[in-house]
């Protein structure tokens, strides 16, 4: 019998309607990106099965038991990590609170900083702006040792950054616009400030929508829609978050 690896999908917003309408929420959206990964691990003969639960931590503030499940992943989101809504605070806690088990914490984007906040980092406006769309990060030192790459090309949608490393934590690589690109204890967490879950159709998408909403100006809708289909490392990733879970889960064990 196949290895089960129960994760819980922290849900931390939803995604714009044209991609909600023909992807899902954005567990569906993760449950897509990890199968990649699985596909991968079945190719070097490691197999693994997923159960994933949704959560939804914004309205309804429903969050798993520790005891009943394998690891959390937070998704990314167009809220303020940093701010004080009692939603934020009350994640905030969990994912701390959380960080004492054995169990291993992925996060994205919003989810990153969420981590890098509870675990003691500042968390504020990035000192290089909005990232948008498919963008190279250089990775660390650190970075290579688990990753095995010396860059990589990911697509991101943030203003906001980690700008500090939690104790016990290192910096996984840096990009022009943001040092801080990832945070890596081995067996306690794993994050990224881009979205390896996205594609060219979802970036264009949420591009569309911001530009819509005023939020990006024409030359940041032309510039992000320029490089969104570019190739993208998201499957990569997504192997590289499945090692860490099933890594973390036999240390559990």
């Amino acid at each position: 019998m196949n290895p089960t690896f129960r994760l819980a999908v922290l849900e931390c917003d939803t995604p714009v309607a044209a991609v909600q309408g023909t992807r899902g929420s954005y567990g569906e959206v993760f449950r897509q990106l990890l199968a990649k990964g699985l596909t991968d691990l079945e190719d070097k003969g490691r197999i693994s099965q997923l159960c994933l639960t949704k959560w939804d931590v914004v309205e309804s503030q429903e969050y798993p038991k520790a005891d009943e499940v394998d690891g959390i992943l937070l998704t990314g989101s167009k809220h303020t990590a940093f701010a004080n809504e009692p939603w934020i605070i009350s994640l905030v806690e969990f994912v701390r609170n959380f960080s004492t088990t054995t169990k291993p914490i992925v996060g994205i984007c919003f989810g990153h900083q969420i981590i890098g906040r509870a675990l003691g980092a500042k968390v504020d406006k990035s000192p290089g702006g909005w990232e948008i769309s498919v963008d190279k990060i250089n990775v660390s030192k650190e970075g290579r040792d688990l990753l095995g790459v010396s860059s990589l090309a990911l697509h991101q949608m943030h203003r906001d950054a980690v700008l500090d490393i939690p104790q016990g934590l290192v910096n996984l690589g840096s990009s022009p616009s943001c040092a801080i690109q990832g945070l890596y204890q081995p067996g306690r967490v794993l994050s990224f400030q881009a979205h390896p879950e996205f594609d060219g159709s979802i970036m264009t998408e949420i591009l569309k929508s911001r530009h819509e909403q005023k939020i990006f100006d024409d030359q940041m809708l032309s510039d992000g829609t320029a490089r969104a289909h570019s190739h993208h490392d998201g499957a990569f990733i997504s192997a590289r978050i499945w090692e860490f879970l099933l890594a973390s889960q036999g240390r559990a064990r």
